[in-house]
């Protein structure tokens, strides 16, 4: 009975020593009992703007998008690699960009709306000027430019002979100040009068050409007023 009891213990033990030759026989990446990452893909066909060798430890896949430096809230120098969780948050993008729009090497492109006429800013859409209309420029667009302070007015504008009007992609339409008069009322971004000054030389010499702009103001109400008489007293409606 002994030695039945020996010879049992003797064979579990030879047929466990052949079960970890076994095993160990097996390269380690095949045994069973490896961890194993996901090989999924988290985006079909990465290319440009995605490194597809990183691992997005909350998709659980490989892949991550690079975020565009200017479309991140921290300074960054180069794009940002970002998880799908990270960016589908919104954790760490700015709000005014679009992480959904390719922008050369990486995802991160400023909202527009109107045909691009209108960028958004701090949350709120401003107009996007064309070149040459804004004397202060934050940022260039592909139909643009746009300024993140105090948006202008037609004062602004119209020393420059600028009108704040929307030209195909952008706002800013010019006028020869030697052919137009640009008159602005308020705060507002529209002229209250865009007045032809019939080839008249503004800038010429004149022993009654108006001392300033409130003496021209009164000059062409003036003037308006009697056409106004004149249209009135000889065409009949």
């Amino acid at each position: 009975m002994k030695r039945l009891f020996m010879f049992s213990i003797v064979s579990e033990i030879l047929a466990a020593l052949g079960t970890a030759h076994a095993a160990t026989t097996t390269p380690w990446w095949q045994q069973p009992t490896i961890c194993r990452l996901n090989p999924t893909d988290c985006y079909v066909g990465m290319g440009t703007g995605y490194d597809s060798g990183m691992w997005d430890a909350g998709g659980n896949c490989w892949g991550m998008k690079l975020i565009c430096p200017e479309a991140t809230v921290a300074t960054n120098a180069q794009p940002v690699p970002m998880g799908r969780t990270e960016i589908a948050a919104g954790t760490g993008i700015k709000k005014d960009f679009d992480t959904g729009v390719l922008n050369g090497d990486c995802f991160g492109t400023r909202k527009t709306t109107a045909n691009g006429s209108m960028a958004s800013v701090n949350g709120s859409f401003v107009n996007v000027w064309c070149n040459g209309v804004l004397d202060n420029v934050d940022e260039t667009l592909p139909t643009g430019e746009i300024t993140f302070g105090t948006q202008p007015t037609c004062r602004d504008l119209a020393p420059n002979g600028w009108v704040g009007v929307l030209a195909h992609q952008c706002y800013g339409k010019y006028y020869d100040p030697a052919q137009y008069f640009i008159e602005c009322d308020g705060n507002s971004l529209l002229p209250k009068r865009l007045i032809v000054l019939n080839g008249a030389d503004a800038m010429g010499a004149s022993g009654d050409y108006p001392a300033d702009t409130d003496a021209a103001k009164q000059l062409f109400d003036k003037m308006r007023s009697v056409s106004d008489a004149q249209r009135a007293k000889y065409y009949k409606e």
